[in-house]
């Protein structure tokens, strides 16, 4: 089902940020099964704590969830200087142009509709990591 391609970077781990389980189980496996190292929060607070203490290159926000929002933990990792690297997908099922606007707007790099497509969303890991990768060696 998915292409068997090594990983560009496993210079961390990825970060899946939402309290939705069924969420974190899938993406979790999806990204596993491309040969990612995977990390979860289940909430705002404790997702913003996570990406201080890992530096993950990459992070899925989700939109809705208990403590801090999405919009909020974005908010905070883009004004962090010692984040700049990181780049945050916004993964919401509000997928009006409003809720587009304000996610890119709060400095998300990009923002995703659940539900979402396996391999829509392995395709982007693979080049945004391979972006990430050439960027740093040039």
């Amino acid at each position: 089902m998915f292409e068997n391609s090594p990983s560009p970077d496993m210079s961390g781990p990825i970060l899946v940020i939402d309290d939705e389980p069924y969420i974190l189980r899938s993406l979790s496996y999806l990204l596993q099964r491309e040969g990612y190292t995977v990390e979860t929060a289940t909430n705002g607070e404790e997702g913003l704590q996570r990406v201080r203490t890992l530096r993950p290159p990459l992070v899925f926000l989700d939109i809705m969830m208990p403590h801090m929002n999405g919009y909020e933990v974005c908010e905070q990792v883009k004004q962090d200087p010692s984040l700049e690297d990181t780049y945050v997908i916004m993964l919401s099922a509000k997928g009006q142009q409003i809720d587009r606007e304000r996610g890119l707007l709060g400095g998300a790099d990009e923002y995703m509709t659940k539900p979402f497509s396996p391999r829509e969303v392995a395709q982007r890991v693979r080049t945004i990591l391979a972006e990430r990768a050439a960027a740093r060696a040039a």
